[in-house]
């Protein structure tokens, strides 16, 4: 039987075998983190750390090691992630509206380590990107309450950029108030009307008093300057953190089921092609002023396979009564059968774009 002294001689023999693979590992990881910061893409793909997972058990004969390899695997990627990080640091990305606002909880969990810069308009944190002052922009793209953001809609349509990544964050309002401020104390509430109308039944059934403000976050704060407990927003869990407030009320919105899509915007188009099955992808067109181009349009997508789960249309505003199309499908559209789908669709398409493909990327994974 070995001597434990010479068991553990050969346990540092790997261990100096492991680290130098440890370094090249990281080296790599360092060329993808890199990048993602060139097509601001989102530090975290599940769809892959899956991937790598499937694989990597397939390895291991020994079952009893099986889970083992699994925790080592994950450790891996979850200190990859960590370096990624700290690479992306000097990664600026725009958003519109003001710190604890629902956007810049979005930027912050899709981009934790970059720093997030504020606009006053979807439309300046759109240019911001365009004119090289960001790296890219977090907007939202619709809202499954209130539906889509036009203004956004109208920025994907013109504009030069294209979505690298969406993101689906689930939106709750809360009750802030002053510390020691319980629910009887509250006479009025401030808040955006978005956020009022969709708390409306918490509002009516406890008679308060509502005041618009243009920000969630922002009527946080103006809160905050009142210094009154008889004052209280509609507002995110993250604005009481950010101004020094206490949460009354949790999860007072009607809809528990609110949820906001924000899409990742930059000057590249990655133009990653995924045969998963899990991929989506957005795009917008003009129909030729035909009878049946349009219905030949969808028409089209359908037979090359792709599922759309989006279409909605928005008037141009340059030419009176002409439309243009948004579509969101599931699909590979950079494969085959998406470059034979955008050609086929010009014979009856004036202007196509694809805005870009990526996977869906929920709160909870982030």
């Amino acid at each position: 039987m070995e001597q434990l002294k010479d068991i553990r001689q050969k346990i540092t023999e790997t261990d100096n075998k492991m680290a130098e693979l440890f370094v090249q590992r990281m080296e790599l990881v360092g060329k993808v983190a890199e990048y993602k910061k060139e097509n601001s893409l989102p530090i975290y793909d599940p769809e892959r750390e899956e991937q790598v997972v499937a694989e990597g058990i397939k390895r291991i004969k020994e079952d009893k090691l099986k889970p083992y390899y699994v925790s080592f695997l994950k450790n891996n990627m979850e200190i990859s992630r960590r370096y990624q990080s700290g690479i992306l640091e000097g990664l600026k990305v725009a958003y519109s509206g003001t710190e604890g606002a629902f956007a810049h909880i979005a930027a912050s969990k899709i981009f934790p380590n970059a720093r997030k810069i504020a606009y006053t308009s979807f439309k300046k944190a759109y240019d911001a990107v365009e004119k090289g002052e960001c790296d890219c922009a977090v907007l939202p793209v619709e809202n499954s309450f209130a539906g889509d953001v036009d203004q956004v809609n109208d920025l994907m349509f013109s504009g030069s950029l294209f979505i690298n990544g969406m993101y689906d964050l689930a939106v709750t309002h809360d009750l802030l108030g002053i510390p020691g401020t319980t629910l009887k104390d509250v006479k009025t509430v401030v808040s955006h009307a978005q956020a009022l109308s969709q708390s409306s039944s918490f509002i009516k059934e406890n008679g308060l008093k509502e005041i618009e403000y243009s920000n969630t976050a922002l009527a946080a704060e103006y809160v905050k300057n009142q210094n009154q407990k008889s004052i209280a927003a509609v507002a995110s869990a993250e604005s009481a953190k950010l101004f020094g407030l206490e949460v009354i009320a949790r999860s007072i919105n009607d809809d528990r089921s609110n949820t906001t899509r924000f899409g990742v915007f930059s000057h590249v188009d990655s133009k990653v092609s995924k045969a998963d099955g899990k991929a989506y992808f957005s795009l917008v067109f003009t129909a030729r002023d035909e009878a049946g181009s349009l219905a030949e349009a969808l028409s089209i997508i359908g037979r090359h396979g792709f599922n759309m789960r989006t279409l909605r249309s928005r008037p141009m505003k340059d030419l009176l009564w002409n439309y243009y199309f948004y579509v969101e499908a599931k699909g590979d559209i950079y494969g085959e059968e998406g470059r034979k789908c955008v050609e086929e669709m010009k014979s009856c398409c004036d202007k196509i774009k694809i805005l870009g493909s990526y996977n869906n990327l929920h709160d909870q994974e982030v």
